[in-house]
């Protein structure tokens, strides 16, 4: 029987506007959950998470939530 590793989860604040971003980029915080600036969402690390931060690294904070 495998336990289970107890998920790494990670609050996410957006810190700058998506105005005049690409399309993409403002998909992508809609995606996350982020809606305007200063807005935090909290989410279970996997890897489709880690690249849509990627993709939006220069716009928000990312902090590990123990």
């Amino acid at each position: 029987m495998e336990l289970m590793k107890p998920a790494i989860r990670v609050k996410i604040t957006q810190v700058r506007s998506s105005i005049d971003c690409p399309r993409r980029q403002r998909d992508t915080l809609r995606a996350l959950g982020l809606r305007r600036r200063m807005h935090v969402v909290e989410k279970e690390v996997n890897p489709a998470i880690l690249g849509m931060l990627r993709v939006v690294s220069h716009l928000v904070k990312i902090e590990r939530v123990s």
